[in-house]
């Protein structure tokens, strides 16, 4: 399992078009074979950045599920929305596994 987490610099004054970004994300994202873990959006501290987090199986798991996303009703009229209103300043795309969960015997000292 791999976690991909996506680190956005957003307008501070387009806040709500991010949640309301977000929140379409939590629909389409389960239904094209992520799991969503969630988005979260500025509350305290900086106003400019927000995350997205979701697991998926592998590299190869990824990319089926991307382009189902990009294909998926939601996905594109989100995909749309972003563009248009361009409140996203900034993506990277940051792909990690959870290492305190491997096996024991896999761990070398």
């Amino acid at each position: 399992m791999i976690t991909c987490i996506i680190r956005y610099q957003i307008d501070p004054f387009a806040k709500d078009a991010f949640t309301a970004y977000a929140r379409n994300w939590g629909e389409a994202i389960p239904r094209c074979g992520a799991d969503l873990v969630g988005y979260y959006g500025p509350h305290e501290g900086s106003a400019t950045t927000a995350y997205g987090i979701y697991n998926v199986q592998d590299l190869a798991a990824y990319e089926a599920y991307r382009k189902r996303l990009a294909a998926d009703p939601l996905g594109k009229a989100n995909y749309d929305f972003a563009a248009r209103e361009r409140f996203i300043l900034k993506e990277d795309r940051l792909f990690l596994k959870n290492v305190s969960d491997l096996p024991s015997d896999l761990v070398q000292p």
